[in-house]
């Protein structure tokens, strides 16, 4: 009998992004209208459809034997997963979210210390009161279901949230107290699953795929007919994620030159590369790169 692996896809935000990642890693995802069972391109895997936060306590529980879902939830709820891979992708930068206190920008508070005894709404409840414990604060932690920065100040004192850039918190006049946790998506996966052989090969597998894609991205390949007596001069302008490779071509006065590159140089490098001797130059996109 064949092994499947149960793979969670992160609703929501992380939606699009997951699914363009993994195109670009060679996994199509296809949604279906009303449905949390989206197809993917590969017989081993079957997918579900179901919100990052609830993510990890489903790995844990070996509902799914492996999902994504960023470290905050992990922590948030406890889970006891493997972390395989830890993706840096989201739909507005690669920079990690962050989870923040705010207060209004006229509050009196400065410190998390001035919390004392008021009343902070979250999502990340958990996560707020593992926070105000390391500080020795006591105050009052609620969930909130949305909208949470329109709570402060008629609702709740302050409140946790998270952001990527702090722009919709700055428009609803809000000011960053301080930092409670940094965090980024990861491929995680249930132990037992892990431990089977069958499961974990597909699992690294996806991993290396995944990873294979970010290191990719904004990167292009080149390649070009060099003269030998250019060689140096053309290999001193090439900014290579790894060292160029050198060919010989039939003729032996010329070789071919390959190499990869960050895609916000290559138009000014082209032209240097040309004029230092370098002919048939080809720019062509990367899917992936495996170290």
């Amino acid at each position: 009998m064949s092994c499947i692996l149960k793979l969670g896809i992160p609703a929501g935000s992380l939606q699009e992004a997951t699914a363009e990642l993994f195109r670009r890693a060679g996994y199509q995802i296809t949604f279906h209208s009303r449905s949390y069972y989206p197809t993917i391109n590969d017989d081993r895997m079957e997918c579900l459809l179901i919100r990052a936060q609830e993510m990890a306590r489903y790995v844990d529980q070996g509902v799914l034997d492996c999902g994504l879902t960023g470290r905050d939830w992990i922590m948030e709820t406890g889970a006891d997963v493997h972390e395989v891979a830890e993706l840096v992708f989201s739909k507005v930068s690669r920079r990690p979210v962050r989870w923040v206190l705010c207060v209004p920008e006229n509050s009196p508070v400065q410190t998390v210390k001035d919390l004392e005894g008021k009343r902070i709404a979250t999502e990340a409840v958990g996560l707020t009161r593992q926070y105000l414990a390391k500080h020795g604060v006591s105050a009052q932690v609620e969930f909130s279901w949305g909208a949470t920065e329109v709570k402060p100040p008629k609702l709740v004192d302050a409140i946790v949230e998270v952001t990527e850039t702090g722009s919709s918190l700055r428009a609803n006049g809000l000011r960053i107290v301080d930092e409670v946790l940094q965090s980024t998506p990861r491929l995680i996966a249930n132990h037992r699953s892990y431990a089977e052989s069958a499961k974990r090969q597909i699992i690294d597998d996806l991993a290396l795929m995944l990873r294979g894609a970010m290191a990719a991205e904004g990167k292009v390949g080149l390649m070009m007919n060099v003269p030998r007596g250019g060689l140096q001069k053309v290999l001193s302008l090439l900014p290579a994620l790894q060292k160029p490779t050198v060919a010989n071509l039939s003729d032996e006065n010329w070789c071919d030159v390959t190499t990869i590159l960050d895609e916000s140089v290559v138009r000014q490098i082209i032209p240097r590369l040309k004029a230092a001797g370098a002919r048939g130059i080809v720019e062509y996109p990367l899917n992936k790169v495996i170290d």
